[in-house]
């Protein structure tokens, strides 16, 4: 049985994966990729939401410095 003889295991194993490697490279060349998108800026919409104040005035005296 041919199988059984491991001196050709070696050769065949690598030369898999050389040709696999060779063929992702050539495809991996040849798609081509979209070109970076430029960012744009958004102006920010300041929503005036009713607990804001709330929130503010809980946390502010934890934002002072301490002694």
């Amino acid at each position: 049985m041919p199988q059984l003889d491991t001196s050709t295991w070696s050769i065949t194993i690598t030369s898999v994966v050389l040709t696999l490697f060779i063929m992702f490279q050539l495809k991996i060349l040849k798609s081509s990729f979209p070109n970076n998108p430029e960012p744009k800026s958004t102006p920010m919409l300041k929503t005036s939401m009713p607990w804001e104040k709330k929130w503010t005035k809980i946390y502010l005296p934890l934002s002072l410095p301490q002694h």
